[in-house]
């Protein structure tokens, strides 16, 4: 009797173990494998805002991609572009705007939380006017997509084919914050290079390489 309780005690225990190492392995992930990772940024920049719903082109922003390796992080001033007029959310003018209308006087100038880093980060004041003696440091943002140093990959070779951003970065235009959408592994990116050179690349045939020094050397 005892014996069989001791048993039936094991296999509960033996069952246990399986169905919690079974669902762990379904998260189980190969070393360098950063899939889902979402660095909070020092600016909460929204790609579903500007890529999304403002339609803005990623080249707009990432010009390197055309014309390097490295697409590089935007400079302050391309955010300028912009931000040197809209400095916050036509909500929030809309609602000083309309206490303004309440209280009986001017509506005063809106600068949103964000653009005030932004605007601290290059020297400027929260109405934009450059300001010499404000020391800045820039803004160091998380670096997301991180490749080992020893793969080599060019933006521009992708670009220039037509490969649209999403296919290694995902649907860009939907996060509020940016993330590693797809694996990036070395079976990922050559599985990918055989797809291009099975179907072409926007109706054109393409020979992606599948040689290991193309993109290591």
């Amino acid at each position: 009797m005892t014996h069989r309780i001791v048993s039936i005690i094991l296999l509960i225990g033996l069952a246990f173990s399986v169905h919690l190492f079974s669902s762990r392995l379904g998260s189980a992930r190969l070393p360098g494998n950063q899939q889902g990772y979402e660095p909070a940024q020092p600016i909460a920049y929204s790609h579903r805002l500007h890529a999304g719903e403002l339609k803005i082109d990623c080249l707009y922003c990432h010009s390197g991609a055309m014309r390097s390796r490295h697409a590089g992080i935007p400079s302050g001033n391309i955010c300028l572009n912009c931000h040197s007029q809209v400095r916050a959310s036509f909500g929030a003018v809309r609602q000083e705007d309309e206490l303004a209308t309440k209280e009986n006087r001017k509506p005063r100038p809106v600068t949103s939380a964000e653009l005030s880093r932004l605007y601290q980060a290059m020297g400027l004041t929260v109405q934009g006017e450059l300001k010499a003696q404000l020391i800045t440091s820039g803004i160091s943002w998380t670096r997301v997509h991180n490749l080992p140093d020893f793969v080599y990959f060019d933006h521009r070779a992708h670009v220039t084919v037509g490969v649209a951003c999403q296919v290694c970065h995902g649907p860009v235009e939907t996060m509020e914050r940016m993330r590693q959408f797809s694996t990036l592994s070395m079976g990922w990116c050559v599985n990918c290079h055989r797809d291009a050179n099975r179907k072409g690349i926007q109706g054109r045939a393409v020979n992606a390489s599948i040689d290991c020094a193309t993109c290591h050397y």
